[in-house]
């Protein structure tokens, strides 16, 4: 099931995605969670009885055209982004650092997020090195406290894919990662949520991102030194992770900092990551002075 979160009257609405064409949960069954946020705090019984009143039948009977409507990240804002640095070797050696002994955890902040059809935005007098990073993301369903590895992907609902948008100097400057990974509009992710049925391996993916018609990243989640099952594991031996919390389990090599020249993003340039399976996620990149808010 493709699970997406729709904006209609200025709100959010869940709703399931079947091709090109999309429903309210509502629209299926009555009782249904109205948005993504509800469906998670309803649980597995409420994912499970919408999976089954989403039927081809009903699907094509009350869809609507998927391209007239605007998606938002099929999590609009998670309780926690919980990211995982340096997860693949070829990263690890453009970096040209040690190999991690245990998973690297590092947090976005949530207001980072962002949808599919929303653009990248930063100002360039804060940041002139921004980049991109492709990533299979998970989906936490159910709570998962000192969870072991073996039982792990029972919390996962779903998948999504995720780019972990990254303002080198930034990071580089600070010495820890939030500030950088976390400028506003840094953590595009979408366009659907995956239900975990449909991946029953989250291991065997392949992954890839491009910068306009040029792919730069190429790899399979196969070569993750730590697997979904083992983040979600480690994770939950510090903190407790609850439905709704996402976490970006590491990009594959090829960023743009790590290149000779680097190739950093710049105004227009459209990012594409897609993995398989999960989808494609496209946005596009925008120079934008901040304006101050005031309430």
């Amino acid at each position: 099931m493709r699970l997406i979160s729709v904006r209609t009257a200025g709100a959010p609405t869940l709703g399931i995605q079947a091709g090109e064409r999309w429903a309210a949960a509502s629209d299926l069954l009555p009782d249904a969670p109205p948005t993504m946020a509800a469906l998670l705090d309803a649980g597995p019984a409420a994912v499970a009885a919408l999976r089954a009143a989403a039927t081809v039948a009903a699907l094509e009977a009350v869809g609507r055209p998927l391209e007239t409507s605007e998606l938002l990240a099929p999590v609009p804002r998670p309780g926690k982004v919980v990211a995982i640095g340096r997860n693949y070797r070829a990263h690890q050696d453009e970096e040209g650092v040690d190999p991690p002994t245990s998973p690297l955890i590092f947090a976005k902040w949530p207001s980072s997020v962002i949808g599919p059809a929303e653009a990248i935005r930063w100002d360039p007098e804060l940041t002139s090195q921004v980049d991109y990073e492709a990533e299979l993301a998970v989906v936490i369903g159910t709570p998962a406290r000192n969870v072991d590895e073996a039982d792990a992907l029972r919390h996962v609902l779903g998948y999504t894919c995720l780019n972990d948008v990254s303002a080198r100097d930034l990071q580089f400057a600070d010495g820890q990662w939030a500030r950088g990974k976390s400028l506003d509009t840094f953590c595009p992710m979408g366009p659907a949520l995956v239900t975990a049925d449909e991946i029953p391996d989250p291991q065997s993916l392949a992954i890839r991102c491009r910068v306009n018609d040029r792919l730069v990243q190429d790899s399979t989640t196969a070569l993750m030194y730590f697997g979904v099952a083992a983040i979600i594991s480690h994770c939950s031996r510090a903190f407790t992770l609850e439905p709704g919390d996402v976490i970006a389990t590491g990009t594959p090599g090829g960023v743009g900092i790590f290149r000779d020249p680097p190739e950093l993003l710049g105004d227009g340039d459209v990012v594409t990551v897609s993995i398989e399976g999960v989808g494609e996620l496209r946005n596009v990149c925008r120079h934008e002075r901040v304006p101050a808010v005031v309430r």
